[in-house]
């Protein structure tokens, strides 16, 4: 009867009723999103199968070696784990293409990611597409989810759902209309801010403190487009300095732009550390005036201020590492080979 009575006082509260609609909102957004087809699911030949493989032996009798680049490929034999062929050993190859960070190598015993082709009930053709790493995905997905949970209570529940709408707007929306052409400054910039909008509103609560943190992050997001665009002329930077920027417009989708995509991705990348100041500096307001309802508007705000310099400092000294442990083996390859410094600066990857 006390739990009862507990749990009817808790959703009593008018803020604590907007955070459960909120949220409830946003999971079924999370089911339209997950059943909402991008319209790319069908560009692979339906007969294609993708399942879990063991290696049962290696020939590498054609692999050559050039130094540390491997050439030729190797034949495997695959026993596959998974229905309808629970059991079949298939022959599949894997064709080195000559790049470390690309090819991978077999030894028996290893499980792969086969791909494999089926006509008439039988395979035809099999390839062994990557190690196979789903399992240990899902169990650091399991523990990132647990330890949040744990330490985060309802919060973390609310953390891991805004994680889960994060990724279906990427990969539902994002993706799929930046491939079909659509400007991509204002498709994401849009999608940044609705993903803005329900991660503040889930983390700290339908509330005033919210609704500064979402206007304090926006007006972020907007300064940082801006500046990209501002500064992508005089910089002369071309969006095909990210990976995999060539292959995409030679896999039939020559009409990108590639260079207003890496526009795009500039305030994508920095909105987690725009919302992560926004939520910082509203939290802490909001903690003074619970503990002190009397304090002044301006006394709040150098409180705001004082805060902010505070949590501005140890986030510039965050991004130069998060850039620097990311591009850590260029740094390297740049003083391996003595390359000047105004030489560095003046790469199109170090100024991207």
């Amino acid at each position: 009867m006390k739990t009862w009575l507990a749990f009817k006082n808790y959703f009593a509260n008018d803020a604590t009723r907007r955070d459960v609609i909120f949220s409830l909102v946003v999971i079924v957004l999370c089911v339209v999103l997950y059943f909402l087809p991008t319209g790319f699911e069908d560009r692979l030949p339906r007969n294609n199968l993708k399942m879990e493989g063991r290696i049962v032996s290696v020939d590498n009798s054609q692999t050559t070696h050039h130094g540390i680049i491997r050439v030729g490929g190797q034949f495997l034999e695959g026993e596959l784990l998974e229905e309808p062929f629970v059991g079949k050993v298939v022959s599949a190859h894997n064709n080195f293409l000559s790049k470390l960070e690309l090819d991978k190598v077999f030894e028996p015993g290893d499980h792969a990611l086969m791909n494999i082709a089926v006509q008439s009930g039988e395979i035809t053709w099999a390839n062994a597409a990557d190690h196979y790493r789903l399992r240990a995905e899902w169990v650091l997905l399991g523990l990132f989810v647990l330890f949040l949970i744990i330490y985060g209570g309802f919060t973390g529940c609310q953390a891991v759902l805004s994680f889960i709408f994060t990724g279906l707007c990427m990969w539902k929306l994002l993706i799929p209309l930046l491939l079909r052409g659509y400007e991509p400054l204002a498709v994401t910039f849009g999608i940044t801010v609705v993903l803005t909008s329900a991660i503040i509103f889930l983390v700290a609560g339908v509330n005033r403190k919210g609704l500064v943190a979402f206007l304090g992050a926006v007006i972020g997001l907007g300064l940082t487009c801006g500046l990209a665009l501002v500064f992508a002329g005089p910089l002369k930077v071309n969006g095909a300095v990210r990976p995999f920027s060539e292959t995409l417009l030679f896999s039939g989708f020559d009409y990108l732009n590639l260079t207003r995509i890496f526009l795009a991705g500039i305030f994508l990348a920095s909105s987690g550390a725009v919302m992560d100041l926004a939520i910082d500096i509203s939290s802490a307001m909001r903690e003074v005036v619970v503990h002190n309802p009397f304090v002044s508007r301006r006394a709040l705000l150098t409180s705001g201020f004082k805060v902010g310099r505070a949590v501005i400092g140890s986030m510039t000294t965050t991004l130069v590492l998060a850039y620097s442990g990311g591009y850590l083996t260029m740094l390297m390859l740049f003083m391996g080979q003595g390359v000047p410094n105004p030489n560095i600066l003046h790469l199109s990857y170090v100024s991207a």
